[in-house]
């Protein structure tokens, strides 16, 4: 092989001519003359010459233009007539494929449609034209997979005309497993019903959303809720945050003021400590609440306890929700109450729906890229195309 031919990366043609110019031009044809594509007979004529033009790979900044000469065959032997086969061109196709992968590279790394029609020479529908295919072959494998184990359950915002999806995330192998439209119940029976493996799903981890809880019971029958850690401590704050607004309303629109109220006390500063004390000495109740709620988010950050530990500490996790109860934020404890053992096994448990968080950043990032989305099978396509189980997107976000 010359040093052109291997420059021009396609193995079965020969370069005849190259001219230099604003555009490359390279005239090439087929190295050997093959053998019958029916019978094999080893001696076949050329009939005709078939010209065709195709777009290459560029040379630094300049477009590759092949000038095919491509011969029609006749196999004396069985009289019937073929076309030289060559691999990376298909038939019929303007393009190689290795020109075809490399716009799709370009444009699934970042680079839009529109600087694509002025680099490659190609229109932006050809662009999508392309690139869906690519992402069709690259879900078409995800087709036989079944549920993981840890399963994260969790919701984001697809359009105004569509509504809200559902993400479902393999948690242990931190990949997106599906994108389902809607977010309930009769949304997704058709989804999940189908829905192969679900058996194998041990662990649910998810936000306390009564719809999903009810979802989780009826199609993963094997499967323990876990709540979310990150949630249960908001709503924990928001409640206080209420209640902190019934006892002093101007108080509570001081932002520094709130900035000390938000955070775990082990995280302020002695200075910080101080002033939130001496204001607090001003309402008994909410000092004495304030306190509790710190000792409930100390509780509701353990991870990885022993299960001989856990249990020591259910009890005095229950007397503070009677100390709840009998306060003006009773609504924390009714609220804790009722999902009392997924909390619970927040302490046993250290996976989080963090990572479905962080997906859906990177899915909003995916969706302003292609401004936006008016059919969700091309958004689903291409999140699990970047997101899914082949794990393209760490290359690309």
């Amino acid at each position: 092989m010359s040093h052109l031919d291997s420059i021009l990366g396609l193995p079965d043609l020969s370069i005849e001519q190259v001219k230099r110019g604003q555009i490359v031009e390279v005239w090439c044809k087929p190295k050997v003359r093959p053998a019958c594509i029916y019978c094999q007979h080893d001696f076949v004529r050329i009939k005709s010459t078939h010209h065709r033009l195709l777009k290459h790979t560029r040379q630094g900044n300049q477009l590759m233009i092949l000038h095919l000469a491509l011969p029609k065959y006749h196999c004396p032997n069985c009289n019937r007539y073929f076309r030289h086969h060559l691999r990376g061109i298909r038939p019929r196709l303007r393009a190689t494929e290795s020109y075809r992968l490399e716009v799709f590279e370009a444009h699934d790394g970042g680079v839009s449609q529109r600087k694509l029609t002025v680099t490659h020479k190609i229109g932006s529908a050809t662009v999508e034209r392309w690139y869906q295919p690519q992402i069709k072959n690259r879900v078409a494998e995800l087709s036989s997979r079944h549920c993981p184990r840890i399963l994260g359950i969790d919701e984001h915002f697809f359009s105004r005309k569509k509504g809200f999806a559902t993400t479902f995330v393999d948690l242990k192998n931190h990949k997106v497993f599906d994108v389902v439209l809607g977010r309930s119940e009769a949304s997704l029976r058709r989804y999940l019903s189908h829905l192969t493996g679900r058996d194998r799903v041990k662990f649910v981890v998810m936000d306390l959303s009564e719809t999903y809880r009810k979802i989780v019971q009826q199609y993963f029958p094997n499967a323990k809720i876990v709540a979310d850690r990150f949630h249960v401590i908001r709503l924990v704050n928001q409640h206080f945050l209420q209640v902190w607004n019934q006892q002093d309303p101007l108080g509570r629109k001081n932002r520094g003021l709130l900035s000390l109220m938000r955070r775990h006390h082990w995280n302020l500063t002695p200075e910080q400590q101080q002033n939130l004390s001496q204001y607090l000495e001003k309402f008994p109740i909410l000092q004495a609440l304030y306190q509790a709620k710190q000792k409930l988010n100390s509780f509701l950050l353990l991870k990885k306890v022993p299960a001989k530990k856990a249990k020591k500490y259910i009890p005095e996790f229950l007397q503070l929700l009677d100390q709840f109860e009998e306060s003006p934020a009773k609504i924390i404890a009714q609220t804790i109450r009722s999902w009392l053992e997924p909390i619970i096994r927040m302490w046993r448990f250290s996976k989080s729906n963090g990572i479905t968080e962080g997906f859906h950043t990177k899915m909003e990032m995916i969706s302003r890229r292609a401004f936006g989305f008016r059919n969700f099978q091309n958004y689903r396509l291409r999140v699990l195309a970047l997101c899914g189980w082949n794990g393209v997107i760490n290359r690309v976000c």
